[in-house]
């Protein structure tokens, strides 16, 4: 849901523009993004304290409602790795469960009001905070950069060294022949590159598109009378629990299948 603007009504457009490049604007010390940073690493803890608190209540008998769901959350990344991912790794699903529960929870940071935080470290000091890590697109990039070091390691784990290299000049356009295999060569390796950085690129910019039109509605919404809040906030935080987990779920089965392409041979 969101809040009403600190000057309690609806904003003129100098206001408004203010308050929406207030809200947009990171807290920053000119080389990273200190709100992103802190409140992607509190949540990756917060990731950690609730799944190590459910393995240690864990129990054979009737489960807890934090271990339903906790088993819950693992059946349905497992049947998405078992289903896209056939080698055998023993990293390939706590990496999925991390990131779909990390990215989740991290798109999550949405349904709070907007200027809750904001308000509350503004007694500290602290002028400008953005909540949601998945709308800075740092983050995001930062994620798939991520991703692409394991596409590359799966690969080179799967096939060696050589093999990869090997791979990066001779697909996807086979030849026969060493003439036709020197030629085509180069134009094996510019379609290697494009489609190795096509990958994280589209990860990236697709979390952080949602996302952040996402963070812009509910921001836009803040503008509005109170009654006009609750009466559009709250189908759209209703709408937007669909875009979080969805979101959350795109990036981690993307993930899996482009780790399953990874150590696929041609």
């Amino acid at each position: 849901m969101t809040t009403e603007h600190a000057t309690g009504g609806h904003a003129g457009p100098a206001n408004a523009t203010e308050y929406i490049q207030h809200h947009l604007t990171h807290n920053s010390n000119g080389t990273f993004n200190l709100d992103t940073f802190w409140i992607s690493l509190i949540l990756g803890f917060v990731f950690l304290g609730i799944f190590y608190m459910a393995s240690k209540r864990a129990t054979s008998g009737v489960p807890g409602k934090l271990q339903n769901f906790v088993e819950w959350v693992m059946e349905m990344v497992n049947e998405t790795v078992n289903s896209a991912f056939h080698a055998k790794s023993a990293v390939i699903a706590p990496l999925a469960i991390t990131i779909f529960v990390w990215v989740w929870l991290m798109n999550a940071m949405d349904f709070l009001p907007v200027d809750l935080l904001p308000k509350i470290l503004s007694y500290a000091g602290i002028n400008y905070l953005r909540v949601v890590p998945t709308a800075d697109v740092n983050h995001t990039f930062g994620m798939s950069v991520g991703v692409l070091i394991c596409i590359i390691g799966f690969s080179i784990k799967a096939k060696g060294a050589g093999g990869w290299t090997k791979e990066l000049f001779t697909a996807p356009f086979h030849a026969h022949g060493t003439v036709a295999t020197i030629l085509l060569a180069p134009v094996n390796f510019i379609f290697q590159m494009l489609e190795l950085f096509a990958k994280p690129i589209s990860l990236s910019l697709r979390l952080f598109g949602n996302m952040y039109a996402g963070e812009l509605i509910f921001i836009l919404i803040a503008l509005l009378p109170w009654w006009a809040q609750w009466l559009l906030g709250g189908p759209w935080a209703i709408f937007h629990i669909l875009i979080v987990t969805l979101q959350a779920f795109v990036f981690m089965a993307l993930t899996v299948v482009y780790l399953a392409l990874a150590v696929e041979k041609h």
